[in-house]
């Protein structure tokens, strides 16, 4: 978006927060702005950031196998105010106040799939995240949708490649979740820093242990897994050998075995579902 939408966009949004006056869906041209315009002197740490609100959402939507009741949330305009409120919460973060790493991280993945979910809210009824991401003009949800923080309107796209990524580490692959079957599930509780470690290490043995995303064939010592590994490669180590062994305290026993003994595996990568994580659209029949 050109600098001038962008200083009109920021100049809205400030005034409103003058008035104290919370701030939803934002919009000047394509760019859509979620959150809050939270002045200086109300942000707090990221340690003092609450996901409470955020976690009854994602218990009362999100089942078992991490699928999303959308139609139902969508017809709840009490709960799509709570996730209005929790995504303005957020906007009430410092940027630059000192903050643990695991609030960090547990902050900007809650806020990745918060904000993904309200896109999906936004849209629905909607088969694919694919239908909203026009690659030349027109919306895009990953980049278009923002959270508003400090003045600045942070899109999907740069929480993931220009935040996450680059607090180093890999599991946020597991944790981040672009509202597909073929990603991760959407966990059904907020992520929180006291419990950060052992909800990333189960998302990885989840993810792993899921046929969609890993199989191992032990004849041909061949590992057909995500493309997600094929994406984001670099993020678990810079060769082939240091990504498997990143990966092989998560893997099931045979696998991991084969990785103990050679170090090394033929890598397969399977197909990916863009198919939305509707919950509606996606219930196991009767005896599965």
């Amino acid at each position: 978006m050109p600098r001038s939408s962008t200083l009109r966009l920021l100049a809205v949004a400030a005034c409103i927060a003058g008035q104290g006056v919370q701030v939803s869906l934002i919009q000047a041209g394509p760019v859509v702005l979620v959150g809050a315009a939270v002045p200086a002197s109300r942000r707090v740490t990221m340690e003092a950031i609450r996901h409470d609100t955020w976690d009854a959402l994602l218990k009362r939507y999100v089942d078992g196998r991490g699928m999303v009741d959308y139609a139902t949330w969508k017809a709840s305009a009490a709960d799509q105010q709570a996730l209005d409120q929790y995504l303005a919460h957020l906007s009430s973060a410092s940027l630059s106040a000192p903050a643990s790493r695991a609030a960090q991280l547990a902050y900007w993945i809650n806020a990745y799939n918060a904000v993904t979910v309200q896109g999906i809210l936004r849209e629905y009824p909607t088969t694919s995240i694919r239908q909203h991401t026009a690659r030349l003009g027109g919306y895009n949800l990953w980049r278009d949708l923002q959270l508003l923080v400090e003045e600045q309107g942070y899109s999907l796209e740069q929480i993931e490649h220009q935040i996450l990524r680059k607090m180093g580490e890999p599991r946020i692959h597991f944790a981040i979740v672009c509202a597909s079957i073929g990603c991760p599930p959407l966990r059904n509780e907020a992520y929180v820093a006291p419990r950060l470690e052992a909800q990333l290490s189960a998302n990885a043995q989840a993810f792993f242990a899921d046929p969609s995303k890993f199989q191992y064939d032990a004849a041909s010592r061949t590992l057909a897994v995500s493309p997600i590994l094929k994406w984001f490669a670099e993020d678990f180590g810079p060769t082939q050998a240091e990504q498997l062994r990143r990966i092989a305290p998560f893997l099931p026993d045979a696998a991991s075995r084969t990785l103990a003994e050679s170090g090394m595996a033929r890598l397969r990568f399977l197909d990916y579902d863009w198919g939305l994580n509707d919950r509606s659209a996606n219930r196991p029949s009767k005896g599965r």
